[in-house]
């Protein structure tokens, strides 16, 4: 028996070396493609191309009698690896003419990552950061654009320090997590084109394929609409939405989440309980909400705290918060599992259809999670 299992396990072995090999062909094939790409001026990311492919690929692989699901998920691992491959390239330019490009804050981590991305597009970048005020002057002379990505705290004075110094024709965009207030002081600073954009990703991904750019037109959107093209033609998905909106659903979105992590990890160390001493304890989903709230704490406090307290308005959703926690903190107090059930069940009724959504999604991050880090 054991022969015949050595046996078998060789022929896996080999079957696993050809596809090892027909991955490095299909690398090959990437290469020219992204060439192909970069003559025609294609982004690197086809929404059409890639749902079209995994149809056809889950057709194919129930004919063969296998998983349809495995068989998507295999290849959007394999179409990941070759947007990835491809944003190691360069990027067609969506403009005629190199642009020049100014990121104030330009040592930050975002404003080097997109700095990497315009470069590798053709256009020219330049950098103003804390202590090269003194050069203003010149860094501003004849940029096409400003994207301004400092703290949220500093934004305000930075544009107004900044616009005195640029051309009416330059466009002025921001890269901050705050839409309405940030756009009403470029519109009042800055007579040119104006534009916010927040992108919904930190400056550790790997490439821009597949990730989301808000975009909120200030003024002339047209004069920066190259801007948009551009971030398309390096894959990103782009989101036209209204400040006010944005800022109502970042309240959520940022806001509560990252307090919610704080609260998180202050009652873990009161607790006495460091994260490494429950991994061996923790459900899958644990497990990713522990990870979850450990990134936070890998980063910068202060990012967080602008983001957290940005402003009244987000500050007075965190009481309201505080004071919805401490009633249902009651029916724990009151061991009152009426009560609680009453509670759950009027939730479900509110998360209707996107309950069962949640879990299906859910439960694909936990069971990858659970097989890659297990």
């Amino acid at each position: 028996m054991s022969e015949a299992l050595a046996e078998l396990r060789r022929r896996l072995d080999s079957i696993d070396d050809k596809i090892l090999e027909l991955l490095r062909q299909r690398n090959d094939v990437v290469a020219e493609v992204s060439q192909a790409k970069l003559a025609a001026e294609l982004p690197v990311f086809v929404p059409h191309r890639e749902s079209e492919k995994a149809r056809s690929f889950r057709r194919r692989a129930a004919e063969q009698g296998l998983d349809p699901d495995w068989a998507e998920d295999f290849l959007r691992m394999i179409m990941g690896a070759s947007r990835a491959q491809q944003s190691t390239a360069r990027f067609p330019r969506a403009t005629p003419e190199a642009k020049r490009v100014l990121f104030v804050g330009g040592e930050g981590g975002m404003s080097r990552l997109f700095a990497h991305f315009f470069k590798a597009s053709g256009h020219r970048v330049r950098s103003l950061d804390r202590d090269d005020w003194n050069r203003v002057e010149s860094l501003t002379a004849e940029v096409d654009a400003v994207i301004v990505a400092v703290p949220i705290r500093r934004t305000a004075s930075v544009i107004e320090r900044l616009a005195p110094h640029l051309d009416a024709s330059t466009v002025l965009a921001d890269f901050t997590s705050q839409k309405a207030d940030v756009l009403r002081r470029m519109l009042a600073a800055h007579p040119g084109p104006v534009l916010g954009l927040h992108p919904m990703h930190g400056p550790d991904v790997e490439n821009l394929s597949k990730q989301l750019l808000l975009a909120c037109p200030g003024r002339d959107p047209a004069a920066s609409r190259w801007l948009l093209q551009q971030a398309g033609l390096w894959g990103m998905r782009i989101k036209t939405v209204d400040p006010q909106a944005h800022d109502r659903a970042m309240h959520l979105v940022q806001g509560l989440r990252h307090y919610l992590a704080l609260l998180h990890g202050s009652f873990l160390r009161d607790c006495g309980l460091k994260p490494e001493q429950i991994l061996d304890y923790s459900s899958p989903i644990y497990r990713a909400e522990l990870m979850m709230t450990g990134r936070i704490f890998a980063q910068d406090a202060e990012l967080y705290a602008d983001i957290v307290l940005a402003e009244p308005e987000r500050r007075r959703l965190l009481e309201r918060f505080r004071d919805h926690h401490e009633r249902l903190a009651a029916l724990v107090s009151d061991d009152d599992k009426e009560a609680f059930a009453q509670e759950f069940n009027a939730i479900r009724d509110f998360f209707g259809d996107f309950a069962g959504q949640a879990l299906e999604e859910s439960g694909y991050l936990i069971h990858r999670l659970a097989d890659r880090f297990a």
